[in-house]
């Protein structure tokens, strides 16, 4: 074989051994079959808490094993396959199983990726906050098309929206709006993009069609369980209820039951307007807030201070994370990994698993440099 295919192989036998020993391989297959068993246990869903744990559970392992398993079969398939083909000369098998191994590598490392998301809240749902920066309808917009970005990537990967919170801007966009994206290692993926975004483009807005720059900010904070023991004192709470003002897809009423809570010593706002019932939105805005204390506690644990000032300062010059250019050229670039793009369309259309994966390599890195330095 050829050099070339030779390494991509011995790459994927590099991350198939990695993902074993993350996996903790022999403990992995004992667990999923004990929780296979338990599945068939009828009585099961008379406590529906505890049979959602054992079926998230379940997916997780079965889709990491399964994963696993798939590549292992491939790669010893498309080694054969090339073998064959060099044997009997046939170009035309050996270039199409060349190409399946090329593409084998890309998913294994995707998948060893994955596998290193075991931070302590890595595999939670998670709470996605966008706001606008100053600079009024432009920058409203540029919030609305972020949002659009996530909920496209969310769909695209399988995982569930819920609105919890939208704000719009007096002649288009969004305030702001949060949102509780659902499934497995949905904070895992996405926490990285807390921070600031910069666009630059020609204004729809602007009728002498001159540039603009916008900002909006994100915040990602992990769904907490309630087994996690967060403090939080009454005295140290601010909690107003006002009406509904937007639209917020088609689960927002517009009521009097809203409800916004500040937590006075951090700063920390939430808000909830989705349910009709003001104790609901309490209960749910008070899961917001557990959730955002709680990542300020990881955050000090991670030592990624820089991260959560991102999130905590004005959003404008100096603490962008990413920048995405539509004018005069296309170009989306990630000022920490250096990844870019040209193809900024795809990208606004929810295409951010670059970004994602080379932010979580880059935070990995760092973590790991840190316990070898220390």
């Amino acid at each position: 074989m050829r050099a070339e295919i030779e390494a991509a192989a011995a790459d994927v036998r590099a991350s198939l051994a990695l993902l074993r020993r993350h996996l903790d391989w022999d403990n992995a297959v004992r667990r999923l079959d004990e929780l296979n068993s338990i599945a068939e246990d009828p009585n099961l869903w008379n406590d529906s808490d505890r049979a959602q744990k054992v079926m998230r559970e379940r997916t997780h392992l079965d889709t990491a094993i399964g994963g696993y398993r798939a590549l292992e079969r491939e790669l010893h398939d498309s080694i054969e396959l090339i073998e064959m083909a060099e044997a009997e000369e046939d170009d035309s098998v050996r270039d199409d199983a060349e190409r399946t191994l090329l593409a084998l590598k890309a998913r294994a490392a995707k998948l060893e990726l994955e596998s290193l998301l075991s931070g302590e809240a890595d595999g939670n749902d998670c709470f996605l906050e966008v706001n606008a920066g100053a600079g009024g309808t432009e920058a409203q917009d540029w919030a609305e098309m972020m949002l659009r970005m996530y909920l496209r990537w969310a769909e695209q990967h399988g995982f569930k929206v819920e609105w919890l919170e939208e704000s719009p801007g007096e002649e288009a966009g969004l305030k702001s709006a949060t949102v509780q994206v659902k499934g497995h290692n949905a904070y895992g993926w996405l926490k990285t993009e807390s921070g600031v975004h910069r666009l630059v483009r020609i204004s729809p807005f602007d009728s002498q069609a001159r540039r603009h720059t916008s900002f909006a900010s994100v915040a990602v904070t992990p769904v907490v369980d309630e087994k996690i023991d967060i403090e939080i004192l009454d005295k140290d709470l601010r909690i107003d209820t006002y009406r509904a003002s937007g639209a917020g897809g088609q689960h927002i009423n517009k009521t009097d039951s809203a409800v916004r809570i500040t937590h006075l010593p951090t700063g920390i706002v939430v808000q909830c307007q989705q349910e009709r019932s003001q104790h609901k939105n309490r209960a749910k805005a008070f899961d917001m807030l557990r959730a955002r204390m709680f990542e300020l506690e990881l955050r000090k644990r991670e030592e990624a201070a820089a991260a959560l000032e991102a999130t905590k300062t004005d959003i404008g010059w100096g603490h962008q994370i990413r920048s995405y250019v539509l004018q005069p050229y296309q170009m989306v670039k990630d000022l920490r990994t250096g990844v870019e793009t040209s193809q900024s369309q795809s990208v606004l259309d929810g295409d951010i698993d670059q970004f994602l994966e080379a932010a979580l390599a880059h935070r990995i890195k760092g973590q790991g440099d840190e316990e070898a330095a220390g």
